[in-house]
């Protein structure tokens, strides 16, 4: 991708929980004229090795305030799959929640 620009396309990047913080910012950067770039990924589903900082969530934090620059989180409600999976989310959620509680709690 290095060297190129995206000129009037539209460009989805999926899975981009799983980009390096340079890798995302390579390809933000290519944004060229009457371009739009849509970005999806899941935080929760980050399989970067252990210490690797997300593209997606770094910029998420780094682009909320820039102009023109959207970011929606959707929840368990917007699953669209079967009814169960929503209440599957629910609960890794729950477990995921009250592990990080109780590792809390150990820490002096």
């Amino acid at each position: 991708m290095r060297g190129r620009t995206l000129a009037n396309a539209a460009v989805i990047l999926d899975e981009a929980q799983n980009t390096s913080s340079m890798q995302m910012k390579m390809f933000l950067t290519r944004l060229g004229e009457n371009a739009r770039m849509i970005v999806t990924g899941d935080p929760s589903q980050i399989d970067l090795p252990p210490g690797q900082v997300s593209g997606l969530d770094e910029a998420v934090g780094l682009l909320s305030s820039l102009k023109n620059v959207a970011h929606i989180a959707f929840s368990t409600s917007d699953v669209v799959r079967h009814e169960l999976v929503s209440r599957i989310v629910e609960a890794y959620d729950g477990a995921a929640h009250a592990k990080r509680n109780s590792n809390k709690r150990e820490k002096p």
